[in-house]
């Protein structure tokens, strides 16, 4: 197994490739081979193997990689022994969402919290995550011993939450706000912007 740090897009695909495979062991599949993994995720089966090998890991020519034990490597390397707590910051549409979408879905990383100032949506639960009121968020951050934060709030709030997350502990923002935020360099800072994505789509169909 790679004891180095692995770059950004590998272990996104990393994730990909897990979530597949799950699918595949669920199905009954017990072995599966670059090419069938890479078209589920339309890359190529060269890609696979590269970031397979990366991390220390080959299957059979005859057999290609058995699912099950490929799913422990992955998860070896993904996943903290301990396990991560998640914050969602903003529990408007998108972060009742999220918490929905992503409950139960992984053992060793959770949401254990929202946070949100609006008075109808504190104090109540979803999906099992309790919310809370965002004057607590340092004191639940650190009590709980969350890492991670997803957030969800207006764009104008983006930067001055993001600089309290830091300051409560957090060590990694997912960041769903149109407006690009700075973090020092030791938080981890993923940004999706459904804009560009959505606009990548525009182009390419536009040319088809």
């Amino acid at each position: 197994m790679a004891a180095k740090k692995l770059p950004d897009k590998t272990v996104e695909r990393l994730s990909q490739y897990r979530r597949a495979l799950l699918i595949a062991n669920s199905a009954g599949k017990h072995h599966i081979f670059s090419h069938e993994l890479a078209a589920l995720l339309h890359i190529t089966s060269v890609q696979v193997r590269r970031d397979i090998m990366l991390i220390g890991y080959s299957g059979t020519l005859r057999q290609g990689y058995d699912v099950k034990e490929l799913i422990e490597i992955i998860g070896k390397i993904i996943d903290s022994k301990e396990g991560q707590k998640v914050a969602v910051i903003g529990i408007g549409n998108l972060g009742r969402a999220i918490i929905g979408y992503f409950s139960g879905k992984r053992t060793k990383l959770s949401v254990v919290a929202g946070f949100d100032v609006n008075p109808d949506k504190i104090d109540r639960v979803y999906a099992g995550v309790w919310c809370y009121h965002f004057d607590r968020l340092t004191e639940i951050i650190k009590k709980e011993n969350i890492t991670i934060a997803v957030l969800t709030v207006p764009a104008g709030d983006a930067a001055q939450v993001a600089e309290l997350l830091v300051m409560a502990g957090i060590k990694g923002i997912l960041n769903f706000t149109p407006k690009p935020i700075n973090v020092p360099s030791n938080v981890y800072l993923e940004e999706y912007d459904i804009i560009t994505s959505l606009e990548k789509l525009a182009y390419f169909v536009k040319k088809v």
